[in-house]
C-alpha cells in the first residue's frame, strides 16, 4: 500500500474544506432575514475554516459578507446595491463602509454584442 502524499492530503482537505464553506453560506442564505446573528456566525465558521486550511472563499461567495465587518449581506436589510461609473458599489448599513466591485466583464459583452450588430 501507498501512502499519499503531503500535496494529496492537502488537496483533498482544501476540496472538504471549500464544500464546507458553499453549505455554511447556503445555510447563512436560508437563515437569511429571519436570523440575521446566526447568518453572520456561519459567515465566522466560514472564513475561520478558509483561514486554517488556507482555501479560497470563491468570489461568487466573497460578496455576500462584508470585508469590514463580516456581516452576510441581504440586500434592501442590511446593504445598499448601486451602480456607479463601471462598479456594483455595495454599502454595508451595519459598519457604513463601501465596497466595490468592478463588472469589465459583462461591459466587454455588450460592447462585443454592439460591434456583432453594426456589421449587420
Amino acid at each position: 500500500m501507498k501512502k499519499e502524499t503531503k500535496t494529496k492530503q492537502a488537496g483533498k482537505i482544501k476540496q472538504i474544506a471549500l464544500e464546507r464553506i458553499k453549505t455554511l453560506f447556503e445555510e447563512a442564505d436560508k437563515a437569511g432575514k429571519k436570523e440575521i446573528k446566526l447568518a453572520n456566525r456561519y459567515v465566522h465558521l466560514a472564513r475561520k475554516i478558509s483561514m486554517k486550511v488556507k482555501a479560497r472563499i470563491p468570489s461568487e461567495l466573497k460578496r455576500r459578507f462584508c470585508k469590514h465587518c463580516y456581516s452576510y449581506l441581504i440586500p434592501s436589510v442590511n446593504v445598499r446595491v448601486r451602480t456607479q461609473r463601471g462598479k456594483v458599489v455595495y454599502y454595508c448599513l451595519n459598519c457604513k463602509k463601501y465596497m466595490r466591485f468592478p463588472y469589465i466583464k459583462e461591459q466587454k459583452e455588450r460592447r462585443i454584442t454592439k460591434k456583432a450588430k453594426n456589421k449587420y
